[in-house]
């Protein structure tokens, strides 16, 4: 199996979620999957207001369940080398 064949919901459905899983995180309460955790930049002109791109991880790993403060992001690079 060579990696650079594989798509990204592939790496990380073979690869990269059972080695989270794998290391201990609890899939229900610490791992989060595919989040949007900005609404984005508010710009504000005048009386014009406009927010900007919102920022995506496709992995949160929260260290504590009862405490969201506390979490790291992973967000995959598009290429394989």
């Amino acid at each position: 199996m060579n990696k650079k064949d594989l798509s990204e919901s592939d790496i990380k459905a073979k690869f990269i979620t059972p080695a989270i899983l794998n290391a201990g995180w609890d899939e229900l309460t610490q791992l989060g999957r595919e989040i949007f955790f900005t609404d984005g930049r508010i710009y504000v002109k005048g009386k014009l207001t406009a927010r900007g791109k919102r920022k995506f991880a496709d992995y949160i790993l929260f260290y504590k369940h009862t405490r969201p403060k506390h979490f790291s992001l992973l967000n995959l690079a598009t290429g394989i080398q």
